[in-house]
């Protein structure tokens, strides 16, 4: 699969960009303790259960409250779209789900919509509205890959590459999402999910902090094309990855 292209010009993220990822947990506030620790985020409550992560003042993920003790405790990816509506009906025709139908969030903040890929793995569509996604991605603490892993690749390929077609194929792709069978690093039972990805500076190293605040090791240390990476999971059962990058990028990096 190509890689998809980093934003739209400054003045927002292109369709088919991952542009914010959140987690729902348990308990929001063991959950601002625990990665505030890891990252250094800063949080300000956003609306109803909801709180927004910043580093160093730029917004970069939200944590909020599972509503129902059914629901997965997890990260979730959310890919950049104009039109939520319209890409729902999308994913419907190439053989996706819809979750949640898209819905309004806050009060202009922007329109959200939960939905699965052909083999079931859920993903998040983010309509902008006063909120357009990460102000600070690809640095240490914040946003740096979304990793699909799939029972069948070609599946995801055709799935992603029709939906997404203008990011994953674009001029100007850039590798912050990308593909890989279940079986190369989870049980070939494994269900399809993305994984959420933050940069670190040491990998190895940010394990030791991960488990001092009480969540585990998922994964060991592995190395990819993108990087070192390990899969690790938090206090409350969420899991996500870190990610160390193999060669040094520019910093200061600001897309919205």
């Amino acid at each position: 699969m190509a890689e998809n292209r980093a934003s739209a010009g400054g003045t927002g993220y292109s369709e088919g960009v991952p542009c914010w990822v959140d987690a729902q947990l348990p308990d929001v506030e063991a959950g601002k303790r625990f990665y505030g620790e890891l990252f250094g985020w800063e949080f300000e409550e956003a609306f109803d259960s909801t709180v927004l992560a910043r580093l160093d003042g730029e917004p970069v993920a939200s944590l909020s409250r599972k509503t129902d003790g059914r629901m997965p405790t997890v990260w979730t990816v959310y890919f950049a779209t104009p039109d939520a509506r319209a890409l729902v009906r999308r994913v419907r025709e190439a053989g996706g789900q819809v979750v949640t139908a898209p819905v309004e969030v806050g009060a202009g903040l922007g329109t959200i919509a939960l939905v699965t890929d052909a083999e079931g793995a859920v993903f998040g569509l983010w309509q902008a509205g006063e909120h357009t996604g990460f102000g600070r991605r690809h640095e240490v603490g914040s946003f740096g890959w979304a990793e699909l892993y799939a029972r069948d690749t070609e599946v995801a390929n055709d799935f992603y590459g029709e939906l997404f077609a203008d990011a994953l194929f674009g001029p100007d792709a850039k590798p912050d999402f990308g593909r890989a069978a279940v079986e190369e690093v989870f049980p070939a039972m494994m269900p399809p999910h993305f994984v959420v990805h933050f940069r670190v500076e040491n990998c190895e190293a940010v394990l030791g902090t991960v488990t001092g605040l009480g969540g585990r090791v998922q994964v060991p240390p592995f190395e990819t094309s993108y990087g070192t990476v390990a899969v690790v999971i938090d206090n409350q059962g969420a899991s996500f990855a870190l990610l160390e990058r193999a060669l040094p990028e520019r910093r200061g990096t600001r897309e919205v």
